[in-house]
């Protein structure tokens, strides 16, 4: 690919982002969690409770939780007796996942690098595919999605719970402002990096709003594509099948 692609505000070159988008979650991986609660008022864990259980992860059948990092996903899932496969591009982020994992008593999970563009799995492997929080810093989004349908089996599901710009106005300038000014600082106290949770904000206003990216689910070959937003949009979950 030699077009520019987005990183945040500013336009690189895709090498250039998949380089960038590592060195941030490189330096997050320890406080990313901690981050989550500060950023969200916890309300993120009710988020991905929400997210579980509209993917129904059930016993024996195998999710691969892409961009799973540190595990939240995956161990809600895996606690239903689903066989999780967490992956993620980032080392550090699973690093930090199977510590988190081992304190917990939790085992039965696969841990594997992976780049959600060029996926190492067989074609039709997993009954579910998950991603939370982690597409819209995927460098080429289409050619993911299309990875997702190959390695689902048919009838497999695909779910994805995402940040967007908010519908409601007036909690839309609300959230922006205090994104842009506090989220940044907040980043700088606990995880002594600014500039990357300064990406993580850009990177929430630049993703494609519920509809269009309902739209590029359905280009990647998955049917009935479904938006289901909370916050006027502000977190999304997309879903659709494999036929």
């Amino acid at each position: 690919m030699s077009d520019k692609v987005s990183f945040g505000d500013q336009l690189v070159s895709p090498e250039e982002k998949t380089r960038r988008v590592g060195a941030v979650f490189s330096s997050v991986a320890r406080r990313y969690d901690i981050m989550n609660d500060l950023m969200s008022g916890g309300m993120h864990r009710l988020w991905k409770d929400r997210f579980v259980g509209r993917v129904k992860p059930r016993s024996g059948e195998e999710i691969l939780d892409m961009a799973g990092g540190t595990g939240d996903v995956a161990f809600r899932m895996a606690r239903r007796g689903a066989k999780v496969t967490v992956a993620d591009i980032n080392g550090d982020m699973l690093e930090v996942g199977k510590e988190r994992a081992r304190r917990r008593g939790l085992t039965g999970l696969s841990w594997k690098v992976e780049n959600a563009e060029a996926l190492t799995f067989d074609n039709a492997t997993f009954d579910a595919y998950t991603i939370v929080f982690g597409i819209r810093n995927v460098t080429d989004i289409p050619a993911a999605l299309r990875e997702a349908h190959r390695v689902l089996k048919r009838g497999g599901r695909f779910y994805c719970m995402e940040f967007s710009a908010s519908d409601w106005p007036g909690f839309s300038n609300l959230y922006d402002a205090w994104a842009s000014n506090v989220i940044p600082r907040l980043g700088k106290a606990i995880a002594n990096d600014q500039e990357s949770y300064r990406y993580l904000v850009e990177s929430i206003r630049r993703f494609p709003r519920p509809n269009a990216f309902r739209k590029m689910i359905a280009d990647a070959g998955f049917v009935r594509p479904a938006a289901e937003p909370m916050l006027g949009g502000l977190v999304t979950i997309h879903s659709g099948w494999k036929i």
